[in-house]
């Protein structure tokens, strides 16, 4: 399966956590956000649709398809994905080993990190609804737990994922995933790091989600295909050995990285 990941070099999460307690952490900026809608029919009805499952992202913010972007100079392109440069902004290129290709784009700010993969989509289904059982199932098969929450971006997955540190202890680390279905894609992120606690921080990365565009292009694919990823014209890259974000794969080959903004 494309979407189970497994890595045993990161470092392990406190493990007395509980599903209720991240829950309430990582929403605290949504929370903090919607507050003043709360009492609106709009977000009763919002409120409603996420308990059947159904919950939506908001249609006047991204991400963006690229026929809906006139201007793309003010982004990074990388192919099906172009990047809002932001100060501070780094992103890390995952590379696979045996063909070469990037397969993965991680953004790092502040002490937080998200990994963005897109992949062709059906004109109509969405693709999220079933991948996101198939990542519930692998974490529960590895001994982890995941609970579906309501999001900025609809519905997404918290989850502990066990984790085994370089020195063997065993432990569990603790990721936000979220899928997004666009017209024939669908992209699929992955948040850890401080944004998981921190309310600013958390914001940050969801701005930095919400201003991503992607560029499907015109060649048949099947779903669940990954649409091409390019490492952007100019770019200054080296290898770095930093870790990758827990409980996501990785090749074995260390991410090119480059600094933005």
């Amino acid at each position: 399966m494309i979407f189970k990941r497994k890595n045993k070099d990161a470092a392990p999460a406190k493990s007395e956590q509980t599903i209720a307690e991240l829950n309430a952490a990582a929403s605290q900026s949504t929370e903090a956000k919607d507050a003043a809608a709360e009492e609106t029919p709009a977000a009763a009805s919002a409120e409603d649709a996420t308990a059947t499952g159904a919950a939506k992202q908001n249609p006047h913010e991204g991400p963006f398809d690229g026929d809906d972007i006139e201007n793309h100079d003010d982004y990074l392109d990388m192919g099906s994905l172009l990047i809002k440069p932001v100060p501070g902004l780094q992103m890390r290129l995952e590379v696979e080993e045996s063909t070469q290709r990037v397969i993965a784009v991680a953004l790092e700010l502040g002490g937080s990190r998200m990994q963005l993969q897109v992949f062709a989509a059906p004109k109509t289904d969405e693709l999220w609804p079933g991948i996101s059982t198939q990542i519930a199932t692998g974490i529960a098969d590895q001994g982890g737990e995941t609970e579906m929450v309501p999001g900025r971006f609809g519905n997404e997955l918290l989850a502990r994922v066990p984790q085994t540190a370089p020195d063997g202890r065993e432990g569990y680390v603790v990721l936000r995933f979220l899928g997004i279905d666009g017209p024939r894609w669908f992209l699929r992120a992955v948040i850890g790091g401080a944004a998981l606690t921190d309310a600013d921080e958390s914001k940050a990365m969801e701005d930095a989600l919400a201003q991503i565009v992607v560029v499907r292009g015109d060649i048949p694919m099947p779903p669940t295909e990954l649409l091409p990823l390019t490492v952007p014209q100019g770019a200054l890259t080296h290898p770095d050995a930093a870790a990758e974000t827990p409980g996501t794969a990785r090749p074995e080959r260390g991410p090119e990285t480059t600094q933005i903004g």
